[in-house]
């Protein structure tokens, strides 16, 4: 093994600043004097900072429990008129629903249904989902059943 055969390794050393006057980056250690960026501390580089303006994430108000969309889900709501559009003597369930075209499929698993009453039903249908009580009784007196 020889000098002129090692392999070139070059490493450029960090800058070593505020060492005093003789290291041409003594003093204001290169960041000028005074202001913002001659301070330590939070960069104002970050995606969030508004130059000093009140920043918009603290503008606005908590948003917990209660209305919000991301922790309060709600279930879809399918009226007894949409019904009409299942054959007479079938069951009403997530599937029949997602067949028939009334709810989107992956709506119905993420929210879940629920029947409500408005609307006139014309047929017998045996339902399996969630429903408010004014249909459950339009739905018996129609001749239908509740599961």
């Amino acid at each position: 093994m020889k000098l002129e055969n090692l392999p070139k390794t070059i490493k450029k050393n960090n800058k070593r600043v505020g060492r005093g006057p003789g290291s041409g980056k003594g003093k204001t250690a290169g960041r000028g004097t005074k202001g913002q960026k001659a301070r330590g501390g939070l960069s104002v580089r970050h995606p969030h900072y508004e130059g000093g303006q009140r920043p918009l994430f603290k503008r606005l108000p908590y948003r917990r429990g209660k209305g919000n969309a991301k922790i309060t889900k709600k279930p879809i709501i399918v009226n007894l008129a949409a019904l009409n559009l299942i054959p007479a003597g079938d069951k009403v369930n997530l599937e029949a629903l997602v067949k028939f075209k009334i709810v989107d499929n992956k709506d119905a698993q993420v929210f879940g249904v629920k029947i409500l009453g408005d609307g006139k039903l014309s047929k017998a249908l045996t339902v399996e989902v969630p429903i408010s009580k004014s249909a459950a009784q339009k739905v018996q007196k129609a001749g239908g059943k509740i599961l």
